[in-house]
């Protein structure tokens, strides 16, 4: 294998397992305080979104690993999906 790709195999992404996102008036976010809840457009067993670079690249469900919370892959992108989601943000879709 060439160095180069060695180099680039060895980097690290930021990989986000998202729950659910919602739209909140400025007024509501302001009177958040702890203890507040705040309800998810969701099923509570929904599967989880996991992206990179702030692009999706499969889901999964939340467990428990030990103390923490872990994610098990459910559903995984193509190999040339999960190459593009790590490329420039500024990327149009397709090339």
């Amino acid at each position: 294998m060439p160095t180069n790709v060695e180099s680039i195999l060895k980097l690290e992404v930021p990989l986000i397992v998202q729950i659910a996102q919602r739209s909140m008036p400025v007024k509501e976010v302001l009177a958040v305080v702890p203890g507040s809840i705040i309800e998810l457009p969701k099923p509570a067993d929904g599967d989880l979104e996991i992206l990179v670079n702030n692009k999706q690249i499969g889901t999964g469900t939340a467990v428990k690993v030990g103390e923490n919370f872990g994610v098990r892959v459910s559903y995984l992108g193509d190999l040339p999906q999960r190459i593009a989601a790590m490329g420039d943000e500024s990327e149009s879709p397709g090339g």
